[in-house]
């Protein structure tokens, strides 16, 4: 067995050009999960989940993602409560498009008038001017991408929002998208175990797109005994999840991982995870199988 770099330092595997002017450390945080059970409602632990947001600054993220509807309103809230005034280094991502009837309830809303109005409510909570990363959390089916990314556009003029970016789309959507305007990052769901979104991932490494792959730690039957996961798990005393995280950093220059927690062990293991280095072998298998 031998003896992996535990060092905990987001920075450790590289930083990325988010919108060609932000440089963030490739390894991020997600903060959907610093809500309530169901993405809803208050943490059970509030005092924990504000020291994973402490901590996760503490071992270099500067990339935290969240949204409008997770708690609602919770995520963003307890984020500006507990980091404002920010880093000079920090990157705030949320999102708008999906609003909560009830726990587990997600429905889409890209109404413009709905954007306009989450839009203040995140400047509130977040305490700040313009959020960094603005993007659509679902194309709403009754409403055109016209009218949601022009809205969005509109305010990306007014100062309101630096970057737009989508979440959940194809390869013609992102095209159709970047003529409205200016995409500076797609987050779909990709891990060790779904790549269908493949084609985007390639799309967004020819444009210089951020891809923000969301469940990021998904490893399935790879990390059953004596599958591949387990292996190279074992070989370098990580976790499947670390393995997963390392092969996803290594695939490509413009992936940025963010993957979510509401524990300080978990995610101090989540960091250590971007010092990792697979072998090129490790790396190649990986690559080539599913599960």
């Amino acid at each position: 067995m031998t003896e992996r770099n535990t060092a905990q330092d987001a920075a450790a595997v590289g930083t990325f050009e988010l919108g060609g002017d932000l440089r963030v450390n490739r390894l991020g945080f997600g903060a959907m999960r610093i809500t309530g059970d169901g993405i809803w409602g208050e943490p059970e632990d509030p005092d924990e989940a504000k020291a994973v947001l402490k901590r996760a600054v503490e071992l270099g993220v500067n990339l935290i993602d969240t949204a409008d509807s997770y708690g609602p309103d919770v995520s963003e809230r307890l984020i500006g409560e507990t980091l404002h005034p920010y880093t000079e280094d920090m990157v705030l991502a949320t999102k708008v498009g999906l609003t909560r009837p009830g726990p587990g309830d997600w429905s889409p809303n890209g109404r413009p008038e709905h954007i306009r109005d989450a839009i203040e409510g995140s400047l509130r909570r977040l305490k700040l001017e313009t959020i960094d990363l603005y993007q659509l959390h679902r194309i709403d089916p009754d409403i055109t991408l016209e009218e949601s990314l022009g809205t969005m556009s509109e305010l990306r003029d007014e100062g309101k929002v630096r970057h737009v970016g989508l979440s959940e789309i194809g390869v013609e959507e992102l095209r159709q998208a970047r003529e409205i305007v200016p995409i500076a990052s797609v987050q779909n769901r990709y891990n060790l175990t779904d790549r269908g979104s493949e084609a985007v991932l390639e799309e967004c490494e020819s444009e210089g797109i951020a891809f923000i792959p969301w469940f990021p730690l998904a490893s399935g039957s790879l990390s059953q005994e004596g599958g591949p996961v387990d292996e190279i798990s074992s070989r370098h005393d990580a976790t499947p999840g670390q393995v997963a995280l390392a092969w996803l950093l290594r695939r490509s220059p413009v992936m940025l991982p963010i993957p979510g927690t509401s524990s300080v062990n978990h995610l101090e293991e989540n960091v250590a995870a971007a010092s990792l280095e697979l072998s090129d072998d490790e790396y190649a298998e990986l690559s080539e199988v599913s599960g």
